[in-house]
């Protein structure tokens, strides 16, 4: 019977000190603490790894997450200052980073903490109106987080970060607001277009001015191209006409021409006066008559050579040619007088030959009023010649 008591007090012993063992030893996990009362008081914080404490006297209290936490709270209907109610939902993140204050000195720091939120977000949104509430954000984000920290710092807890996750106005003011967003938006595209337009008929009227300085630029110079080209093609002929005309005057004084030829050329230049379309009226110099005289004179000197060449006997009789009557001098239809102009071209020596029918070319110098001398060609010097460009 002792034996049996025995046994069972061994056991009931071995049973008291495996539970007191399991009452002193304490496993925290990280990033927690606990709090341990002894006799009901706060007698130490438990840190993470393995504690003892003394089993039957002290007392561990849940344990506290150590870790930064995230709680979104539900919508909050907040008036503004235009006495416009907007729903606000936030979301906050904190850190106990005290679990004694944490534990002692609010009951439940989560909801006071949801509670220390709301009354902030409606003070610091009552000041405010809707435009200013829907584009401060940040504002709002920063008034709310430092009123927040200061309010827990005394709990234990760190409020890291205050976010507004969501502002609804009241349908009736989202309406509005679209309908407002819209004619800005309209408004705008219409400023837009018309800024685009203004620049495009700038842009075009600077490139027109361009283009036409550049035509007007081009046009200019080409015309002064053209200009000196005429001039040059100008001077060119004038250059070849002076050649011409000095090789022509050249060869006339070195053919040494006599007085018949320059009357025959002088016939022969008559009939030219009167070409040209413009010509209404043709006035026959007064010495046509004397140079008709030359010439009929010429080919009487002419017959009477050939009368008198003698026929030789063998031939048979010819008749011999008779001298024709000199034809009827056409009278001038001008005579000479001060009321006419002399004649272009008028040579003294020549009018001295068709005059008297024969003799060398007088060596008269010709008048200003006559031309002057041919350009390039100079006097001629010794040449029965005389510079006249009307016998030229």
């Amino acid at each position: 019977m002792s034996t049996l008591v025995a046994t069972i007090l061994l056991v009931v012993f071995i049973a008291l000190v495996a539970v007191a063992i399991w009452r002193s030893v304490r496993i925290i996990p990280q990033a927690t603490a606990g709090i341990v009362e002894r006799f009901g008081r706060y007698h130490r914080t438990l840190s993470a790894g393995l504690n003892v404490v003394t089993p039957f006297i002290d007392r561990l209290r849940p344990l506290i997450d150590l870790r930064e936490q995230v709680v979104s709270f539900p919508p909050q209907p907040v008036i503004t200052r235009d006495n416009l109610v907007v729903s606000i939902d936030t979301v906050i993140y904190f850190q106990v980073t005290d679990p004694r204050d944490a534990t002692y000195e609010v009951a439940n720091y989560i909801t006071a903490v949801e509670q220390l939120t709301v009354t902030t977000l409606r003070n610091v949104v009552g000041g405010m109106d809707l435009e200013t509430v829907l584009t401060s954000r940040d504002q709002i984000n920063t008034e709310l987080r430092k009123e927040l920290d200061e309010a827990t710092g005394k709990w234990g807890i760190r409020v890291g970060r205050v976010e507004l996750k969501a502002i609804e106005p009241p349908s009736s003011i989202q309406d509005s607001m679209e309908k407002q967003m819209r004619a800005d938006r309209d408004k705008r595209a219409a400023i837009l277009s018309a800024e685009g337009n203004k620049q495009s008929a700038i842009l075009n009227a600077e490139g027109e001015r361009q283009a036409a300085v550049l035509k007007a630029r081009g046009e200019s110079e080409a015309t002064v191209l053209r200009a000196e080209a005429e001039a040059k093609a100008q001077a060119a002929r004038a250059r070849g006409q002076a050649e011409a005309i000095t090789t022509v005057f050249r060869a006339i004084h070195e053919g040494n021409p006599d007085q018949r030829l320059l009357a025959y050329q002088y016939m022969q230049m008559l009939p030219q006066i009167a070409q040209g379309d413009a010509n209404k009226l043709w006035i026959v110099p007064s010495e046509i008559g004397k140079a008709l005289e030359g010439i009929g004179g010429m080919f009487g000197a002419t017959n009477g050579r050939a009368a008198a060449t003698p026929v030789p006997p063998n031939m048979p009789n010819l008749p011999v040619p008779q001298k024709p009557e000199p034809a009827p001098v056409t009278p001038a239809l001008s005579g000479p007088g001060p009321q006419l102009d002399p004649p272009v071209g008028r040579h003294a020596g020549l009018e001295g030959w068709l005059a008297g029918g024969g003799g060398p070319v007088d060596h008269g110098a010709v008048g200003d009023s006559e031309g002057g001398p041919v350009p390039g060609a100079g006097h001629a010097g010794t040449s029965p010649f005389d510079d006249d460009p009307s016998l030229v």
